[in-house]
């Protein structure tokens, strides 16, 4: 089990070291240049331990590593984000909002379920896919024994929550016009995403080997055509 990263014994190191042992004065206001290189700082040091997680895995990944690919004192790591476990999680949500993917249009509602579910699961699956979530998901797996919080950070992740909410929101409407009958949208929304999701890990084991084109299509038309033939409403004559 790797050892925390930040304890407060450590001496200090590097000019950055200095500025953070003094008290902030809350009189003071902030400078907009001193905001602007605190920003670009926080930034580089996301890319840093981004690029050092990828390369050394979590357990390996030493804070001084990435303070030095950020070209940064290791107390200026530590004072933007308290320790390793903390940066590795900015980390996972900086690689998300990075996503051209907004959960937000997930969903076009055409009237179309098949065609909307079918665009909803290839948006997912693609998601999922990309290389550096999938390469981080498979660190935060191979943690998983010590680092069990690391995980959980993936299924509670807000843009996962929000994608379930669209969803469920989505087929809610499907079942008010008796296009799909779901008495359930927010299981069945749970549902969707994890067939979709997990056939996309599976079948490309993690991220190790890409998707193309076609594998990405038929498993999102398998998904949806999965979910439209169980919620299909039952008519009577």
């Amino acid at each position: 089990m790797a050892a925390p990263a930040a304890s407060g014994s450590e001496p200090a190191d590097g000019p950055d070291s200095a500025a953070a042992s003094e008290p902030a004065s809350a009189a003071a206001p902030r400078q907009p240049g001193r905001d602007r290189r605190s920003a670009a700082k926080h930034a580089a040091i996301l890319d840093a331990a981004t690029a050092v997680f990828l390369r050394e895995g979590y357990a390996r990944a030493s804070v001084d590593a990435i303070a030095q690919e950020a070209g940064v004192g290791k107390q200026t790591v530590y004072g933007h984000f308290g320790d390793k476990q903390q940066l590795f999680l900015a980390v996972v949500e900086h690689v998300h909002a990075a996503s051209p993917f907004d959960p937000a249009d997930l969903i076009a509602d055409t009237g179309d379920p098949l065609a909307d579910l079918t665009a909803a699961a290839t948006w997912i699956v693609r998601g999922v896919s990309s290389p550096r979530v999938a390469a981080l998901h498979r660190l935060t797996i191979a943690e998983l024994t010590h680092h069990p919080e690391l995980q959980r950070s993936w299924r509670d992740d807000e843009r996962g929550q929000k994608l379930l909410t669209t969803i469920a929101a989505y087929l809610a409407a499907c079942d008010r016009r008796n296009t799909l009958s779901v008495p359930d949208p927010e299981t069945v929304a749970r549902q969707f995403v994890w067939l979709a999701s997990v056939e996309a890990q599976v079948r490309s084991l993690r991220g190790v080997e890409p998707l193309g084109t076609q594998e990405v299509e038929a498993i999102a038309a398998d998904t949806a055509g999965l979910i439209v033939r169980a919620q299909r409403p039952q008519h009577t004559d």
